[in-house]
């Protein structure tokens, strides 16, 4: 039987899913004339992350790419959930302490970046979910 947490958790998954595979999507150029495009992701890399020599924004926008492609990918089929989501919060976070660094605390608190952390972080925290990979493997 299908529970309200079966859908919750697995809505869930899907828009954080969706949030990290939208960012990577854009800044490829996927998303055609609504794309950020890769030089300005690295740009808005070193922007965000002030507090570090500039030289890093190339190799931090790679990293934060492959893992927000990994972790949008894992979340969308549900496999490892629990520790895919923990991981996506743990990055959102850290996402979001550098944004609020940067920027000042609004603009995490406008992007919904914490909320995005906070929901990863109840995903983590449920039991594997109808509609997933991790449903077949738990039996």
């Amino acid at each position: 039987m299908t529970t309200k947490q079966d859908i919750s958790s697995f809505s869930l998954r899907i828009a954080l899913s969706a949030g990290f595979l939208s960012a990577v999507a854009s800044r490829l150029s996927l998303w055609g004339s609504h794309s950020s495009g890769w030089q300005n992701f690295v740009n808005y890399t070193a922007q965000t992350n002030s507090f570090l020599p500039k030289s890093c924004a190339p190799l931090l926008a790679v990293l934060s790419t492959l893992a927000e492609l990994s972790l949008g990918l894992l979340l969308l089929i549900g496999y490892r959930t629990s520790i895919v989501a923990l991981c996506a919060a743990i990055l959102t976070l850290l996402f979001s302490i550098a944004m609020a660094i940067s920027f000042g605390i609004k603009e995490p608190l406008d992007y919904s970046a914490f909320a995005f952390s906070a929901g990863a972080f109840l995903l983590s925290s449920v039991p594997a979910g109808k509609w997933s990979i991790d449903q077949f493997l738990n039996k």
